[in-house]
């Protein structure tokens, strides 16, 4: 499991586990905190095709589908 500290979530690198249409490295471009600092809406951007995703924040804590950093 990848340990993430919500508030140092934006512009943190992650590479994909297994890559679909050779996007494999992604950049956190845009996070949105609710009052509480909670994270309430995270998007992924694809470094080669600048591509963006909305992903639900805890799915990155998942090791099986995603490492931390460019790998």
């Amino acid at each position: 499991m990848n340990k993430i500290n919500p508030a140092k979530l934006r512009n943190s690198k992650w590479t994909a586990v297994q890559p679909r249409n050779k996007e494999k490295h992604f950049l956190v471009s845009e996070v949105e905190y609710d009052e509480d600092g909670s994270v309430m809406s995270c998007s992924l951007e694809a470094v080669y095709s600048k591509n963006e995703y909305a992903i639900d924040w805890k799915e990155l804590k998942n090791a099986e589908q995603w490492l931390q950093g460019w790998k």
